[in-house]
C-alpha cells in the first residue's frame, strides 16, 4: 500500500491558523466531549507503519454526529476504512457502527463534569475484513477536569462485547471483548492554540492483544458566526504493544464544527454567588 497522507491531514496542515480570536470559555468547549453542543465532526487516523506488516498500511476516517439534551448526549461514529489483505489489493469500506448514548451529571460546586451509558454496535460493514459481523453491547464513562480556565484533563473509557451474530456466516467468528481507554490533556497557549494529547489505548481480550500509542500535538479553535469550529493534528507513536497489524506509529487529524446550546458558555457559579 503506498504511503499517501490523507485529504484530512492535508486541510489541517494547510488551512490558515491566524483566523478570529476565541475565549477560553469557547477553546475549552471546542476540547470537551461533554460539552453543552450538537456538532459534526470529522477524525481520520493514517498509520504507514503496522508491527508484523511490513510496507503495509490503514486508513481509518471517522464521521461522527453528536446530538445533545440538557442531560443526555448521543454520539454516533461511523467508520469508513482502507486495511491491507493478503493476496489483493488494500480494500476500502464501512466499518461496524458505534452508537453510545451518555447521561450527563454537572456538579453545581465543582468544573467536574461525569457521563455514563450504553454503547451499541452494529454489524454495518461492508466486507467481513472491515467489521466483526457481531451485534455488540457495552458501557461509555467520560470524565472532564478543568485544572484551570487553560488546562483541561480528561478520560473516555468504553467497553464492548458481542451478543449476537450479524448471519449464519459469522456465527463462527470469533467472539468480541475489547476496551478502549483515552486519556487526553489540553493546555491552550494564546490565540486559540493549543497543544494536546488524545491517543486511545486499545485492549482486545478475545485476541490478548494491546495497543498503548502516545500522542502530543497542535490544536486551534476558530469562531464562526454561533460555530466553534476546532482543527487538530497529532502524531502518536506505540510504546507497548502485543499483536500484528497495531500500529507503529499513526498521524491523527481532527476537525469538529459545534452549535453550542443556548447559555452552554455561562461558567457555573457558587452556591449563594
Amino acid at each position: 500500500m503506498k504511503h499517501q497522507i490523507p485529504l484530512l491531514h492535508l486541510i489541517i496542515l494547510l488551512c490558515p491558523l491566524f483566523m478570529v480570536a476565541q475565549t477560553q470559555e469557547q477553546v475549552q468547549m471546542a476540547n470537551n466531549p461533554l460539552a453543552k453542543a450538537n456538532s459534526i465532526g470529522f477524525q481520520n487516523y493514517y498509520a504507514p507503519s503496522l508491527f508484523g506488516l511490513p510496507g503495509q498500511s490503514v486508513n481509518t476516517l471517522m464521521i461522527r454526529p453528536v446530538v445533545v439534551t440538557p442531560r443526555l448526549i448521543v454520539r454516533a461514529t461511523i467508520p469508513l476504512m482502507t486495511v491491507p489483505t493478503v493476496k489483493n489489493p488494500p480494500l476500502s469500506g464501512l466499518s461496524d457502527i458505534n452508537i453510545f448514548a451518555t447521561y450527563v451529571w454537572f456538579f453545581p460546586k465543582s468544573y467536574t463534569d461525569f457521563g455514563i451509558g450504553p454503547i451499541v454496535v452494529l454489524p454495518s460493514a461492508t466486507d467481513s475484513i472491515l467489521g466483526a459481523g457481531k451485534y455488540q453491547l457495552g458501557v461509555a464513562a467520560v470524565l472532564v477536569q478543568p485544572l484551570s480556565k487553560t488546562v483541561l484533563l480528561g478520560s473516555l473509557i468504553t467497553w464492548q462485547a458481542s451478543v449476537i451474530s450479524a448471519n449464519n456466516a459469522a456465527e463462527k467468528r470469533p467472539s468480541t471483548s475489547l476496551l478502549n481507554f483515552q486519556p487526553f490533556y489540553v493546555f491552550q497557549i494564546g490565540g486559540g492554540f493549543t497543544l494536546k494529547g488524545t491517543a486511545v489505548w486499545m485492549f482486545d481480550f478475545t485476541n490478548g492483544h494491546y495497543s498503548i500509542p502516545l500522542g502530543f500535538g497542535l490544536g486551534k479553535v476558530m469562531v464562526s458566526g454561533k460555530a466553534i469550529i476546532s482543527m487538530g493534528i497529532e502524531p502518536q507513536f506505540t510504546v507497548l504493544h502485543k499483536g500484528v497489524g497495531e500500529p507503529e506509529f499513526q498521524l491523527y487529524a481532527g476537525l469538529n464544527i459545534q452549535f453550542p446550546a443556548k447559555g452552554s458558555l455561562t461558567p457555573k457559579k457558587e452556591d449563594g454567588k
